[in-house]
């Protein structure tokens, strides 16, 4: 506390008492992307009872000027702006109020003039409004000059009309003194690209892609099967670890400690030898691939397809990377001096070391791994997944991601951290665009509706984006394993609509192979420790289920969103129902969660908040199954096969000139 006698060098009758959104009070960015608004709320007060100006104001971090909203008053003290981001990067807004002094004028002397008092009284008061006119006129010109001075005249005339009007208020608002003023914190706006908020990522081994089964594949092979990847309606091709893979203490077939001759390792046992016999780490691509040459084929294919190529960065290396030998201080050595394997115990994983980050030689080990994405942005990369974020320090994140921005704002990178909320959020906040969930063991229409609202309904959404993926190569659940191929479709709807981020592990899952290892939540004969071999073309496979669903979400810009999820009641637990709208665009879908038995309910709609009429029909088209109903009131009979799980409902919405309905305006366009 200062001392009593003193007094404060700068003071404001306005004080401004909360703007959202903020994450931490403004210790890191919300997130947007392109095209997307931010919807700003400032509570803002004054004694007594003048009219307040208050202000959003915006910029970009390479733009030399400001660009101002006028925000509405709302009630209790708030007011509200709005504003696009446009480019990429980061923008930066505050709110400034003061007390409008002409506007707390002209609210006094309407009441005045409606409450009859006598000319002499309205006289005076109109020269008092003269005198705020000329503070605005000093400071105006061309034009807008004119029009105050002419007003001024009015007011000296007695012209009451003049001063009532809502036109001289806006004039007076752009060019009078800020009396009073007050000005918030700065808050900052991470702007990312479109496929950030919106992409369907398909992960796939190179390896397994050749024709013949057991024969390894090139990137020139796996190239092949990128049309078909796009053809399904997928945006970006993730590929595990593409390196060279270590010898020592290589894994077998389904994690065995030993191999067996002729088993390729784990790709994320990362540094092997080359052609020619040199070690190669995290800047190479492992010889049997093809080597960096058909990598550079590779996404120049997918580049000409529109396809985005992920790699993975999983920094962790084998006892054969190059780093070993060069670097062994960048390692964790035992008491007799050899180096520490991963081990999460019971769990060890012999085939890798992990990487001391609090080496003395830290500052060159953090430029190293930071190169180790410059590289591969150099090739043409700028998607990438994060293997265990989780377990690297924060600090390290925050500054190599934040490098990496700088002169890549483009960045996309996927956290794959399956650990601890709190670890998951910060992970987020300090620039992961997006991040792998809880999703897949989130089953119950109960436990889905919960997450859904804690993700998509809460402060989390500002700086939080879910990645849905219903199976992974590290994880088959048993919800895939025990409900076949009707768990497959209907957990593909899920992650395909309630976010608007998701992935699939795509073979073993279009071909909905549900082996599961023994008393492990993953794949057996895992494609991690060997090559497996597909039928890229088999017409029993989910692909068409897969390439409809894509297309329903490329062709409705509701679920191109993930904020504007609401959930519906369907009186039957096994049924979950939730809508998005953008625009005119609503979209209902209704997912059953009973992979064995059909299952039947009433989907409850609240037609006026979701703009449609209340007591007139409708047109529900099932964008699944291409069917077309006639819909009215509130009530609608459903039921659901495990041959058809889901629908995808587009409705029908009220046809107005007024706004979207306050339920879905801030979040269509958020």
């Amino acid at each position: 506390m200062p001392p009593s006698n003193s007094l404060p060098s700068d003071w404001s009758r306005v004080v401004i008492t909360s703007v959202a959104p903020t994450v931490d009070g403004g210790d890191w960015p919300i997130k947007r992307a392109v095209g997307e608004r931010v919807q700003v709320t400032a509570g803002v007060i004054v004694d007594s009872h003048e009219v307040l100006a208050v202000d959003l104001v915006y910029r970009h971090e390479d733009a030399s000027s400001s660009h101002v909203v006028r925000m509405s008053p709302e009630g209790n003290d708030e007011y509200t702006g709005a504003f696009t981001v446009s480019s990429l990067g980061r923008y930066i807004y505050w709110v400034q109020a003061w007390v409008d002094r002409f506007a707390t004028w002209q609210d006094q002397f309407e009441r005045r003039v409606t409450g009859g008092e006598d000319q002499a009284e309205i006289q005076s008061e109109l020269l008092a409004g003269a005198d705020l006119l000329r503070d605005a006129a000093d400071n105006a010109t061309g034009t807008d000059r004119e029009t105050l001075e002419a007003h001024i005249s009015a007011f000296k005339d007695g012209d009451v009309e003049a001063a009532l009007g809502e036109d001289i208020s806006e004039l007076v608002h752009r060019h009078a003194p800020h009396y009073q003023q007050t000005t918030s914190d700065d808050y900052e706006v991470l702007t990312d690209p479109k496929r950030a908020r919106c992409a369907a990522w398909y992960e796939f081994f190179p390896r397994s892609t050749h024709d013949t089964p057991g024969t390894h594949a090139t990137l020139d092979d796996a190239a092949e099967r990128l049309p078909r990847i796009k053809e399904m309606g997928f945006d970006v091709v993730y590929l595990p670890p593409i390196h060279p893979i270590g010898e020592t203490n290589r894994k077998g077939k389904d994690d065995a400690r030993t191999a067996a001759p002729g088993d390729p390792g784990s790709p994320w046992a990362i540094g092997g030898f080359l052609e020619d016999g040199s070690k190669g780490g995290h800047k190479s691509v492992h010889p049997k691939l093809g080597g960096l040459d058909a990598f550079d084929r590779f996404v120049e294919k997918a580049d000409a397809l529109g396809l985005d190529v992920a790699l993975d960065v999983a920094f962790q290396c084998s006892p054969d990377h190059p780093y070993v030998e060069e670097h062994p201080e960048w390692f964790y050595h035992r008491p007799d001096g050899s180096l520490r394997y991963a081990e999460n115990p019971p769990k060890k994983y012999e085939d890798v070391h992990p990487i001391n980050f609090e080496t003395d030689d830290w500052q060159a080990l953090w430029r190293e791994l930071k190169s180790v994405f410059e590289y591969w942005i150099d090739r043409g990369v700028t998607t990438f997944r994060v293997d265990n974020p989780h377990t690297k320090p924060f600090a390290f994140w925050e500054w190599c991601l934040a490098e990496l921005r700088e002169d890549t704002p483009e960045l996309i990178v996927l956290a794959e951290a399956f650990t601890r909320e709190k670890t998951m959020a910060h992970l987020a906040k300090l620039g992961f665009n997006n991040s792998y969930t809880y999703f897949t063991w989130r089953n119950t229409a109960a436990e889905l509706r919960a997450y859904g609202e804690e993700l998509f309904q809460t402060d989390q959404a500002e700086f939080f984006r879910p990645n849905f993926w219903p199976n992974t190569p590290d994880i088959l659940h048993d919800e895939l394993v025990h409900g076949g191929r009707a768990a497959h479709k209907s957990r593909f709807v899920l992650a395909a609509t309630l976010s608007s981020a998701y992935g699939v592990y795509g073979p073993p899952f279009e071909h909905v192979d549900n082996r599961q290892r023994e008393n492990k939540e993953e794949y057996a004969h895992n494609e991690k420790y060997e090559v497996r071999h597909w039928d890229w073309d088999d017409p029993s496979s989910l692909q068409s289920f897969m390439t409809r669903v894509n297309r329903i979400r490329s062709e409705n810009p509701a679920l191109q969103y993930m904020r504007n999820v609401h959930f519906h009641e369907t009186k039957n637990p096994n049924l979950l129902a939730y809508s998005k709208a953008a625009g005119d665009n609503l979209v209902v879908v209704v997912v059953s969660l009973d992979p064995h038995d059909a299952q039947e309910g009433q989907l409850v709609l609240p037609t006026d908040a979701l703009g449609l009429p209340p007591d007139a029909p409708f047109a529900a088209h099932d964008l699944l199954q291409d069917a077309n109903y006639t819909w009215q009131g509130t009530h609608q009979y459903l039921q659901l096969t495990p041959d058809a799980p889901a629908h995808i409902f587009r409705l029908a919405r009220r046809t107005t000139d007024e706004p979207d309905h306050p339920v879905y305006d801030r979040l269509v366009h958020a």
